[in-house]
């Protein structure tokens, strides 16, 4: 796709939130019979304060600190509407973890490295300091007329090598292990997959 020229903003319901290992992450039955389950490895900003019209320069004033996600996505039904919410939005397609690191601890978020692996081969490997919009555009973005309360988590955006990119694609299925490493000081972000029953 082309790179957008603002965020793509979507929400995620608080029931798409989900631990890490060894809590399962389930492959509903809609997504599971298109056999389109795919994996987003993503830096988290949680929010520490009420946070609203909040300028880029402001912005990392409101950042409580960062943590590792898998943006679990239905690619069928993502690309079947205009609106994601829907396709990333099921019980359980947000696991995050497995530690909340201070913004203290990490002044400048664009010095991270996010890498996904599938069972254990990599799929993804990218600076933070490659993703599209800044961290600071992406909460001052997010917080333009609309108050972000204190514990607001945003996902910042995958780098390439989504499984519907690959050829040939790279679905995630039961029994699938994925893996999400942010460094330095997040740590590994580990998801085991299972079929909805």
């Amino acid at each position: 796709m082309d790179a957008p020229s603002e965020p793509v903003i979507f929400l995620k319901p608080a029931t798409s939130l989900a631990d890490p290992y060894p809590a399962p992450t389930v492959i509903p039955k809609h997504t599971k019979s298109t056999d389109t389950a795919d994996y987003e490895s993503e830096l988290v900003v949680v929010i520490s304060k009420p946070c609203k019209n909040v300028s880029e320069s402001e912005a990392l004033d409101y950042v409580l600190g960062y943590t590792a996600a898998n943006d679990v996505s239905s690619r069928a039904a993502q690309f079947s509407q205009s609106q994601w919410c829907y396709s990333k939005g099921f019980d359980g397609a947000c696991p995050i973890g497995p530690v909340l690191a201070s913004s203290k601890l990490i002044p400048d978020p664009s010095k991270l490295h996010i890498k996904g692996s599938k069972n254990g081969n990599v799929m993804q490997d990218s600076g933070i300091d490659d993703l599209i919009f800044s961290i600071p555009k992406l909460v001052s973005f997010c917080s333009q007329g609309t108050t972000l309360p204190a514990g607001t988590i945003i996902l910042t955006g995958t780098p390439a090598g989504v499984g519907v990119g690959k050829d040939p694609k790279e679905f995630l299925r039961n029994g699938d292990e994925f893996s999400v490493e942010v460094h330095p000081h997040i740590g590994t972000l580990t998801t085991v997959f299972e079929d909805e029953k």
